[in-house]
């Protein structure tokens, strides 16, 4: 899937993942390749992405907005901690 990670000063990470998970108000998300489409507030925690690579990105917020579209696309807006 195709995953892009900002925030408002920067961008977090932007490629290509094969999972991300974070904590939203309906409770811990994974989304995988194929993921229905979904928009959800993201809560305080840490979003966690594997990249193709399998190397793992740790991402700690404060909160934030998630966007997965049809086609594999997800964005994610947030607030970094600190």
């Amino acid at each position: 899937m195709k995953l892009a990670v900002y925030s408002l000063q920067k961008v977090l990470f932007q490629g290509d993942a094969k999972s991300v998970n974070c904590h939203t108000r309906m409770g811990e998300v994974t989304i995988l390749d194929g993921h229905e489409p979904l928009i959800s507030i993201v809560d305080k925690g840490t979003v966690t992405v594997i990249d193709k690579a399998q190397k793992e990105w740790y991402i700690p917020v404060s909160s934030g907005f998630l966007e997965v579209n049809s086609g594999s696309q997800v964005k994610i807006l947030v607030e970094t901690e600190g």
